[in-house]
Protein backbone atom coordinates (compact mmCIF):
# COMPACT_ATOMS: atom_id res chain seq x y z
CA UNK A 1 0.00 0.00 0.00
CA UNK A 2 1.54 3.47 -0.66
CA UNK A 3 1.91 6.14 1.72
CA UNK A 4 3.12 8.78 0.10
CA UNK A 5 2.86 10.41 -3.54
CA UNK A 6 5.40 12.32 -5.29
CA UNK A 7 3.95 15.17 -7.20
CA UNK A 8 5.01 18.07 -9.33
CA UNK A 9 3.94 21.45 -10.45
CA UNK A 10 4.15 22.70 -14.59
CA UNK A 11 7.72 24.34 -14.26
CA UNK A 12 10.01 20.89 -14.17
CA UNK A 13 13.11 22.11 -16.00
CA UNK A 14 14.09 17.94 -16.55
CA UNK A 15 17.17 18.58 -14.82
CA UNK A 16 17.28 15.42 -12.81
CA UNK A 17 18.34 16.78 -9.41
CA UNK A 18 15.75 15.07 -7.00
CA UNK A 19 16.85 11.57 -8.88
CA UNK A 20 20.23 12.44 -7.43
CA UNK A 21 19.54 13.30 -4.46
CA UNK A 22 16.65 10.39 -3.57
CA UNK A 23 18.49 7.87 -2.29
CA UNK A 24 15.68 5.49 -1.75
CA UNK A 25 15.19 5.08 -5.14
CA UNK A 26 11.39 6.52 -5.42
CA UNK A 27 12.15 9.06 -8.14
CA UNK A 28 14.73 7.67 -11.10
CA UNK A 29 14.62 8.31 -14.74
CA UNK A 30 15.01 6.43 -18.23
CA UNK A 31 16.74 6.43 -20.87
CA UNK A 32 14.83 9.75 -22.41
CA UNK A 33 15.91 11.83 -19.44
CA UNK A 34 12.17 11.37 -17.73
CA UNK A 35 11.69 11.27 -14.60
CA UNK A 36 9.79 7.66 -13.24
CA UNK A 37 8.45 7.93 -9.59
CA UNK A 38 8.11 5.21 -7.39
CA UNK A 39 5.43 6.01 -4.96
CA UNK A 40 5.89 2.87 -2.67
CA UNK A 41 9.90 3.52 -2.06
CA UNK A 42 8.74 7.13 -0.65
CA UNK A 43 9.44 7.82 2.72
CA UNK A 44 8.52 11.95 2.79
CA UNK A 45 12.25 13.09 3.94
CA UNK A 46 12.11 15.78 1.67
CA UNK A 47 15.60 16.00 -0.21
CA UNK A 48 13.95 15.97 -3.41
CA UNK A 49 11.29 19.06 -2.40
CA UNK A 50 14.44 20.83 -0.31
CA UNK A 51 17.01 20.77 -3.56
CA UNK A 52 14.07 21.07 -6.39
CA UNK A 53 15.43 24.63 -8.58
CA UNK A 54 12.29 25.10 -9.65
CA UNK A 55 10.82 24.46 -6.32
CA UNK A 56 7.89 21.96 -8.11
CA UNK A 57 7.83 19.14 -5.88
CA UNK A 58 5.95 18.30 -3.09
CA UNK A 59 4.97 15.54 -1.00
CA UNK A 60 1.66 14.16 -0.03
CA UNK A 61 -0.24 11.40 1.68
CA UNK A 62 -1.62 8.99 -0.59
CA UNK A 63 -5.13 9.32 -1.69
CA UNK A 64 -6.00 5.73 -2.56
CA UNK A 65 -6.42 4.25 1.47
CA UNK A 66 -7.96 1.13 3.47
CA UNK A 67 -11.16 2.76 4.75
CA UNK A 68 -10.57 1.47 8.70
CA UNK A 69 -12.76 2.46 11.84
CA UNK A 70 -12.14 3.62 15.23
CA UNK A 71 -10.61 -0.14 16.33
CA UNK A 72 -9.15 -0.99 12.75
CA UNK A 73 -7.45 2.27 11.45
CA UNK A 74 -5.80 2.89 8.42
CA UNK A 75 -2.55 2.27 9.80
CA UNK A 76 -2.95 -0.97 11.94
CA UNK A 77 -4.44 -2.67 8.41
CA UNK A 78 -1.59 -1.13 6.59
CA UNK A 79 0.79 -2.97 9.33
CA UNK A 80 -1.07 -6.01 9.33
CA UNK A 81 -1.04 -6.28 5.92
CA UNK A 82 2.96 -5.65 5.63
CA UNK A 83 3.32 -8.37 8.49
CA UNK A 84 0.92 -11.06 6.72
CA UNK A 85 3.41 -10.39 3.80
CA UNK A 86 6.99 -10.76 4.86
CA UNK A 87 6.20 -12.32 8.43
CA UNK A 88 8.72 -10.21 10.18
CA UNK A 89 8.64 -7.88 13.17
CA UNK A 90 7.65 -4.34 12.12
CA UNK A 91 11.54 -2.18 12.32
CA UNK A 92 11.20 1.80 12.92
CA UNK A 93 13.27 4.16 14.01
CA UNK A 94 13.39 7.61 15.86
CA UNK A 95 11.52 7.73 18.91
CA UNK A 96 7.54 6.58 19.92
CA UNK A 97 5.16 9.07 18.73
CA UNK A 98 2.72 8.06 21.92
CA UNK A 99 -0.36 10.14 20.88
CA UNK A 100 -2.00 9.39 23.62
CA UNK A 101 0.80 9.49 25.80
CA UNK A 102 0.78 12.73 27.63
CA UNK A 103 3.57 15.23 27.14
CA UNK A 104 4.02 16.51 30.63
CA UNK A 105 6.43 19.06 29.94
CA UNK A 106 3.65 20.84 27.64
CA UNK A 107 1.32 20.28 30.91
CA UNK A 108 3.79 22.02 33.27
CA UNK A 109 4.06 25.91 33.82
CA UNK A 110 6.74 27.75 35.15
CA UNK A 111 6.76 30.45 38.09
CA UNK A 112 7.87 33.99 37.68
CA UNK A 113 9.31 36.41 40.32
CA UNK A 114 7.39 39.79 40.49
CA UNK A 115 8.00 41.77 43.82
CA UNK A 116 9.43 40.25 47.16
CA UNK A 117 11.67 37.81 45.06
CA UNK A 118 12.77 40.14 42.31
CA UNK A 119 13.61 38.91 39.10
CA UNK A 120 17.52 38.66 37.94
CA UNK A 121 18.55 40.37 34.77
CA UNK A 122 20.80 37.94 33.13
CA UNK A 123 22.28 40.58 30.95
CA UNK A 124 23.52 42.55 33.70
CA UNK A 125 23.98 40.31 36.30
CA UNK A 126 25.96 37.05 36.85
CA UNK A 127 23.94 34.15 35.80
CA UNK A 128 25.95 30.19 36.22
CA UNK A 129 24.95 27.73 33.86
CA UNK A 130 27.90 25.45 34.91
CA UNK A 131 27.15 22.14 36.61
CA UNK A 132 28.83 19.49 37.88
CA UNK A 133 28.03 15.61 37.49
CA UNK A 134 28.57 12.96 39.65
CA UNK A 135 28.95 11.78 43.14
CA UNK A 136 29.19 15.12 45.85
CA UNK A 137 31.59 15.32 48.67
CA UNK A 138 30.68 14.30 52.09
CA UNK A 139 31.85 17.26 53.97
CA UNK A 140 34.59 20.10 53.61
CA UNK A 141 38.31 19.02 54.48
CA UNK A 142 40.88 21.37 55.53
CA UNK A 143 44.85 20.43 55.94
CA UNK A 144 46.58 21.61 59.07
CA UNK A 145 47.00 24.89 57.60
CA UNK A 146 43.62 25.48 57.34
CA UNK A 147 43.52 25.21 53.54
CA UNK A 148 40.29 23.07 51.89
CA UNK A 149 41.34 19.97 51.09
CA UNK A 150 40.13 19.03 47.50
CA UNK A 151 38.16 15.55 48.24
CA UNK A 152 35.71 15.65 45.20
CA UNK A 153 35.37 12.49 43.48
CA UNK A 154 35.64 11.86 39.96
CA UNK A 155 33.22 13.96 37.88
CA UNK A 156 32.06 15.76 34.78
CA UNK A 157 32.31 19.82 34.83
CA UNK A 158 30.13 21.44 32.15
CA UNK A 159 29.67 25.23 31.10
CA UNK A 160 25.89 24.08 30.10
CA UNK A 161 23.93 21.59 31.35
CA UNK A 162 22.91 20.10 27.71
CA UNK A 163 24.93 16.93 26.88
CA UNK A 164 24.91 14.72 23.17
CA UNK A 165 22.64 11.68 23.59
CA UNK A 166 24.61 8.20 22.84
CA UNK A 167 24.47 6.84 19.09
CA UNK A 168 26.81 4.61 17.46
CA UNK A 169 29.56 4.71 14.76
CA UNK A 170 27.21 2.04 12.24
CA UNK A 171 24.16 3.55 13.11
CA UNK A 172 24.80 7.23 12.71
CA UNK A 173 27.80 8.35 9.61
CA UNK A 174 31.22 9.29 10.98
CA UNK A 175 30.56 12.75 10.32
CA UNK A 176 27.85 13.07 12.07
CA UNK A 177 30.35 11.84 15.59
CA UNK A 178 32.76 14.21 14.40
CA UNK A 179 30.31 17.00 14.38
CA UNK A 180 29.16 16.00 18.05
CA UNK A 181 32.34 16.21 19.15
CA UNK A 182 33.60 18.94 17.93
CA UNK A 183 30.19 21.00 19.07
CA UNK A 184 31.03 19.55 22.74
CA UNK A 185 34.44 21.06 23.07
CA UNK A 186 33.59 24.35 21.51
CA UNK A 187 30.80 24.31 23.86
CA UNK A 188 32.27 23.03 26.89
CA UNK A 189 30.07 19.71 26.94
CA UNK A 190 30.13 16.06 26.18
CA UNK A 191 28.97 13.35 23.41
CA UNK A 192 28.53 9.90 23.97
CA UNK A 193 30.33 6.82 21.78
CA UNK A 194 27.23 4.50 21.56
CA UNK A 195 27.94 1.25 21.90
CA UNK A 196 30.28 1.38 18.64
CA UNK A 197 33.27 1.86 20.00
CA UNK A 198 35.68 5.25 19.08
CA UNK A 199 36.97 5.61 15.82
CA UNK A 200 40.87 6.57 15.77
CA UNK A 201 40.03 9.86 14.25
CA UNK A 202 38.21 11.03 17.49
CA UNK A 203 40.11 9.63 20.17
CA UNK A 204 41.55 13.62 20.54
CA UNK A 205 38.35 14.80 21.75
CA UNK A 206 38.76 12.60 24.73
CA UNK A 207 38.10 15.14 27.60
CA UNK A 208 34.68 15.80 25.65
CA UNK A 209 33.88 12.11 25.17
CA UNK A 210 31.49 9.36 26.82
CA UNK A 211 32.11 6.34 26.24
CA UNK A 212 29.99 3.57 26.30
CA UNK A 213 30.01 0.20 27.57
CA UNK A 214 27.17 -1.96 26.14
CA UNK A 215 25.70 -5.81 26.23
CA UNK A 216 27.43 -6.48 23.09
CA UNK A 217 30.91 -5.27 24.74
CA UNK A 218 31.75 -3.90 20.80
CA UNK A 219 34.90 -1.79 20.35
CA UNK A 220 35.38 -2.17 23.93
CA UNK A 221 39.01 -2.62 25.58
CA UNK A 222 41.56 -0.58 27.54
CA UNK A 223 42.36 2.13 25.74
CA UNK A 224 39.09 2.76 24.69
CA UNK A 225 37.88 2.91 28.20
CA UNK A 226 40.59 5.26 29.23
CA UNK A 227 39.98 7.49 26.35
CA UNK A 228 36.76 9.26 27.60
CA UNK A 229 36.23 11.44 30.75
CA UNK A 230 33.26 8.61 31.49
CA UNK A 231 32.20 5.65 30.79
CA UNK A 232 28.34 4.68 30.80
CA UNK A 233 27.16 1.00 31.30
CA UNK A 234 23.92 1.04 29.02
CA UNK A 235 21.52 -1.35 30.36
CA UNK A 236 18.45 0.19 28.55
CA UNK A 237 17.30 2.29 26.45
CA UNK A 238 14.19 4.41 26.30
CA UNK A 239 13.51 3.54 22.99
CA UNK A 240 13.37 -0.03 23.65
CA UNK A 241 13.40 -1.30 26.82
CA UNK A 242 14.36 -4.69 28.08
CA UNK A 243 15.52 -5.58 24.82
CA UNK A 244 19.47 -5.62 22.94
CA UNK A 245 20.49 -3.69 19.93
CA UNK A 246 20.72 -4.85 16.53
CA UNK A 247 22.98 -3.43 13.69
CA UNK A 248 22.83 -4.80 10.53
CA UNK A 249 25.56 -6.29 8.31
CA UNK A 250 24.92 -3.88 5.68
CA UNK A 251 26.46 -1.40 8.02
CA UNK A 252 29.46 -3.47 9.24
CA UNK A 253 31.59 -2.75 6.27
CA UNK A 254 35.11 -0.67 6.67
CA UNK A 255 36.51 1.87 9.62
CA UNK A 256 32.72 0.19 11.28
CA UNK A 257 33.87 -3.41 11.34
CA UNK A 258 37.49 -2.47 12.23
CA UNK A 259 36.09 0.00 15.54
CA UNK A 260 33.52 -2.27 16.41
CA UNK A 261 35.94 -5.37 16.17
CA UNK A 262 33.23 -6.96 14.49
CA UNK A 263 33.76 -9.01 10.93
CA UNK A 264 32.39 -6.81 7.68
CA UNK A 265 29.00 -8.05 6.61
CA UNK A 266 28.28 -9.36 10.02
CA UNK A 267 24.98 -8.47 12.07
CA UNK A 268 26.27 -6.95 15.44
CA UNK A 269 23.48 -8.19 17.70
CA UNK A 270 23.79 -6.94 21.49
CA UNK A 271 22.51 -9.36 24.00
CA UNK A 272 18.92 -8.31 25.97
CA UNK A 273 20.94 -8.60 29.33
CA UNK A 274 24.52 -8.23 30.19
CA UNK A 275 25.37 -11.82 30.84
CA UNK A 276 27.33 -10.81 33.92
CA UNK A 277 24.99 -8.86 35.30
CA UNK A 278 22.09 -10.38 36.94
CA UNK A 279 22.03 -8.15 40.39
CA UNK A 280 22.67 -5.25 41.39
CA UNK A 281 25.55 -6.88 42.97
CA UNK A 282 26.64 -7.99 39.98
CA UNK A 283 26.66 -4.49 38.05
CA UNK A 284 28.66 -3.55 41.53
CA UNK A 285 31.31 -5.71 40.41
CA UNK A 286 31.64 -4.27 36.86
CA UNK A 287 31.51 -0.40 38.35
CA UNK A 288 34.60 -1.36 40.22
CA UNK A 289 36.16 -3.41 37.71
CA UNK A 290 35.95 -0.15 35.09
CA UNK A 291 37.29 2.08 38.04
CA UNK A 292 39.77 -0.38 38.43
CA UNK A 293 41.03 -0.58 35.02
CA UNK A 294 40.38 3.49 34.61
CA UNK A 295 42.89 4.08 37.82
CA UNK A 296 39.61 5.80 39.62
CA UNK A 297 39.81 8.87 38.12
CA UNK A 298 36.84 8.89 35.84
CA UNK A 299 32.91 8.78 36.73
CA UNK A 300 30.95 5.63 35.88
CA UNK A 301 27.23 6.30 34.42
CA UNK A 302 24.86 3.85 34.45
CA UNK A 303 21.75 4.27 31.00
CA UNK A 304 18.78 2.91 32.27
CA UNK A 305 15.17 3.16 30.59
CA UNK A 306 12.31 4.81 32.01
CA UNK A 307 10.48 2.25 33.30
CA UNK A 308 7.63 1.40 35.91
CA UNK A 309 10.02 0.64 38.74
CA UNK A 310 12.52 3.04 37.59
CA UNK A 311 12.58 4.41 41.29
CA UNK A 312 13.79 1.06 42.83
CA UNK A 313 16.20 0.60 40.17
CA UNK A 314 17.56 4.28 40.47
CA UNK A 315 17.97 3.12 44.07
CA UNK A 316 20.08 0.14 44.02
CA UNK A 317 22.26 1.87 40.89
CA UNK A 318 23.05 4.64 43.39
CA UNK A 319 24.04 2.17 45.80
CA UNK A 320 26.48 -0.09 43.54
CA UNK A 321 29.15 2.69 43.34
CA UNK A 322 28.39 4.36 40.14
CA UNK A 323 28.58 8.12 39.63
CA UNK A 324 25.75 9.29 37.88
CA UNK A 325 22.43 7.45 36.61
CA UNK A 326 21.41 8.16 32.87
CA UNK A 327 17.13 7.71 32.53
CA UNK A 328 16.06 7.55 28.57
CA UNK A 329 12.51 7.91 28.52
CA UNK A 330 9.70 6.48 26.88
CA UNK A 331 10.27 9.08 23.72
CA UNK A 332 14.27 8.10 23.57
CA UNK A 333 14.99 7.57 19.82
CA UNK A 334 16.69 4.99 17.95
CA UNK A 335 18.54 4.12 15.18
CA UNK A 336 15.93 0.96 14.48
CA UNK A 337 13.31 -0.42 17.02
CA UNK A 338 10.80 -3.18 17.24
CA UNK A 339 7.66 -0.48 16.64
CA UNK A 340 5.84 -2.70 19.08
CA UNK A 341 7.89 -2.12 21.38
CA UNK A 342 8.94 1.08 20.89
CA UNK A 343 5.42 2.01 21.23
CA UNK A 344 4.21 0.50 23.87
CA UNK A 345 7.17 -0.07 26.97
CA UNK A 346 8.25 2.49 29.22
CA UNK A 347 7.03 5.73 31.02
CA UNK A 348 7.83 9.32 29.94
CA UNK A 349 11.13 10.94 31.28
CA UNK A 350 8.98 13.66 33.17
CA UNK A 351 7.59 11.02 35.40
CA UNK A 352 10.75 8.91 35.85
CA UNK A 353 12.72 11.76 37.13
CA UNK A 354 10.41 12.82 39.67
CA UNK A 355 10.16 9.42 41.07
CA UNK A 356 13.83 8.83 41.08
CA UNK A 357 14.29 12.20 42.67
CA UNK A 358 11.70 11.86 45.07
CA UNK A 359 12.85 8.36 46.33
CA UNK A 360 16.64 9.23 46.63
CA UNK A 361 15.89 12.19 48.43
CA UNK A 362 13.98 10.00 50.94
CA UNK A 363 16.72 7.60 51.13
CA UNK A 364 19.17 10.23 51.73
CA UNK A 365 21.04 9.22 49.02
CA UNK A 366 20.49 12.35 46.39
CA UNK A 367 23.72 13.21 46.86
CA UNK A 368 25.48 10.34 46.14
CA UNK A 369 25.08 10.26 42.27
CA UNK A 370 24.12 12.59 39.17
CA UNK A 371 21.16 12.46 37.52
CA UNK A 372 20.55 12.59 33.81
CA UNK A 373 17.87 12.94 31.94
CA UNK A 374 17.36 11.98 27.56
CA UNK A 375 14.36 11.34 26.05
CA UNK A 376 12.01 13.32 24.30
CA UNK A 377 14.07 17.03 25.34
CA UNK A 378 12.85 19.45 22.68
CA UNK A 379 13.79 22.63 23.42
CA UNK A 380 14.69 24.88 26.38
CA UNK A 381 12.00 25.04 28.53
CA UNK A 382 11.94 21.07 28.34
CA UNK A 383 15.58 21.58 30.08
CA UNK A 384 14.48 23.87 32.52
CA UNK A 385 11.37 21.90 33.50
CA UNK A 386 13.44 18.63 33.70
CA UNK A 387 15.85 20.17 36.01
CA UNK A 388 13.33 21.49 38.55
CA UNK A 389 12.36 17.54 38.36
CA UNK A 390 15.30 16.85 39.94
CA UNK A 391 17.57 16.20 36.75
CA UNK A 392 20.99 17.69 37.01
CA UNK A 393 21.55 17.59 33.14
CA UNK A 394 19.98 16.63 30.02
CA UNK A 395 21.14 14.75 27.09
CA UNK A 396 19.79 15.28 23.24
CA UNK A 397 19.83 13.22 20.53
CA UNK A 398 17.37 13.70 18.19
CA UNK A 399 16.71 17.50 18.69
CA UNK A 400 20.43 17.39 17.70
CA UNK A 401 19.80 15.43 14.74
CA UNK A 402 17.26 17.52 13.64
CA UNK A 403 19.44 20.53 13.69
CA UNK A 404 21.96 18.31 11.50
CA UNK A 405 19.21 18.22 9.15
CA UNK A 406 17.54 15.19 10.02
CA UNK A 407 13.51 15.46 8.89
CA UNK A 408 12.48 12.50 11.48
CA UNK A 409 11.36 10.07 8.01
CA UNK A 410 12.09 7.42 10.46
CA UNK A 411 14.31 5.40 8.34
CA UNK A 412 17.43 4.75 10.00
CA UNK A 413 17.63 1.00 9.77
CA UNK A 414 17.31 1.16 6.57
CA UNK A 415 20.73 2.93 5.78
CA UNK A 416 19.87 5.03 2.92
CA UNK A 417 19.52 8.23 5.11
CA UNK A 418 19.26 10.81 2.95
CA UNK A 419 20.77 13.70 4.35
CA UNK A 420 23.89 11.65 5.52
CA UNK A 421 23.28 11.08 9.10
CA UNK A 422 22.12 7.48 9.48
CA UNK A 423 23.95 5.70 6.69
CA UNK A 424 27.75 4.03 6.29
CA UNK A 425 27.16 5.10 2.65
CA UNK A 426 29.99 6.94 1.75
CA UNK A 427 28.58 9.10 -1.17
CA UNK A 428 25.69 9.63 1.14
CA UNK A 429 27.73 10.06 4.11
CA UNK A 430 29.47 13.28 2.25
CA UNK A 431 26.23 14.88 2.72
CA UNK A 432 26.85 16.10 5.82
CA UNK A 433 29.87 18.66 6.57
CA UNK A 434 31.40 17.90 9.71
CA UNK A 435 32.26 21.89 10.35
CA UNK A 436 28.80 23.03 9.17
CA UNK A 437 27.18 20.39 11.68
CA UNK A 438 29.44 21.61 14.29
CA UNK A 439 28.55 25.20 13.93
CA UNK A 440 24.45 24.25 13.57
CA UNK A 441 25.08 22.42 16.96
CA UNK A 442 27.02 25.12 18.43
CA UNK A 443 24.10 27.55 17.83
CA UNK A 444 21.60 25.64 19.09
CA UNK A 445 22.97 24.49 22.48
CA UNK A 446 24.32 28.31 22.71
CA UNK A 447 20.73 29.83 21.72
CA UNK A 448 19.35 27.11 24.29
CA UNK A 449 21.78 27.81 27.13
CA UNK A 450 20.69 31.73 26.82
CA UNK A 451 16.88 31.05 27.28
CA UNK A 452 18.09 28.89 30.23
CA UNK A 453 19.61 32.03 31.11
CA UNK A 454 16.49 34.29 30.94
CA UNK A 455 13.98 31.08 32.23
CA UNK A 456 16.64 31.27 35.58
CA UNK A 457 16.47 35.20 35.90
CA UNK A 458 12.59 35.10 35.66
CA UNK A 459 12.55 32.84 38.09
CA UNK A 460 14.68 34.90 40.55
CA UNK A 461 17.78 32.58 40.90
CA UNK A 462 20.98 32.59 39.57
CA UNK A 463 22.36 29.16 39.36
CA UNK A 464 21.33 25.54 37.84
CA UNK A 465 21.89 24.55 41.51
CA UNK A 466 19.44 26.48 42.88
CA UNK A 467 16.92 25.19 39.95
CA UNK A 468 17.98 21.31 40.72
CA UNK A 469 14.96 19.89 41.88
CA UNK A 470 12.85 23.21 42.94
CA UNK A 471 9.61 21.59 41.81
CA UNK A 472 7.99 24.54 43.82
CA UNK A 473 8.92 26.31 40.18
CA UNK A 474 6.93 24.21 38.33
CA UNK A 475 2.58 24.07 38.26
CA UNK A 476 0.46 21.92 36.45
CA UNK A 477 -2.38 22.33 34.09
CA UNK A 478 -5.38 19.56 32.82
CA UNK A 479 -3.49 16.90 35.04
CA UNK A 480 -5.75 14.78 37.81
CA UNK A 481 -4.43 14.56 41.46
CA UNK A 482 -2.80 11.93 40.86
CA UNK A 483 -0.29 12.36 38.14
CA UNK A 484 0.55 15.77 40.19
CA UNK A 485 0.75 13.74 43.43
CA UNK A 486 3.50 11.56 41.22
CA UNK A 487 5.09 14.76 39.44
CA UNK A 488 5.62 16.20 43.07
CA UNK A 489 3.35 19.68 41.92
CA UNK A 490 0.90 22.06 42.55
CA UNK A 491 -2.11 22.74 40.38
CA UNK A 492 -2.12 26.22 38.84
CA UNK A 493 -3.15 28.85 40.44
CA UNK A 494 -2.64 27.50 44.21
Amino acid sequence: MKRYRIRRYEGCISCMKCASECSFGAITTNGKRELVFHHERCTDCQRCVSFCPSGVLYITEDENRYKGNRVFTEDVINEINIQAETGSALLSSMGASGDDIPIYFDKMLLNASQVTNPSIDPLREPMETFTYIGKRPEKIERNGEGEIVDNLPPHLELETPIMFSAMSYGAISLNVQKALADASEKLGTYWNTGEGGLHESLYKYSANTIVQVASGRFGVHERYLNAGSAIEIKIGQGAKPGIGGHLTGKKIVGDVSKTRMVPEGLDAISPAPHHDIYSIEDLAELVMSIKEVTGYKKPVMVKVAAVHNIAPIASGIARSGADVIVIDGYRGGTGAAPKRIRDNVGIPIEVALAVVDQRLREEEIRDRVGVIASGGIRNSSDVVKAIALGADAVSIGTAALTALGCHLCASCHTGRCAWGLATQDEELSRRLDPEKGAERLFNLVSAWTREIKEFMGGMGINSIEALRGNRMALKGTGLNEKELEILGIGYIGE
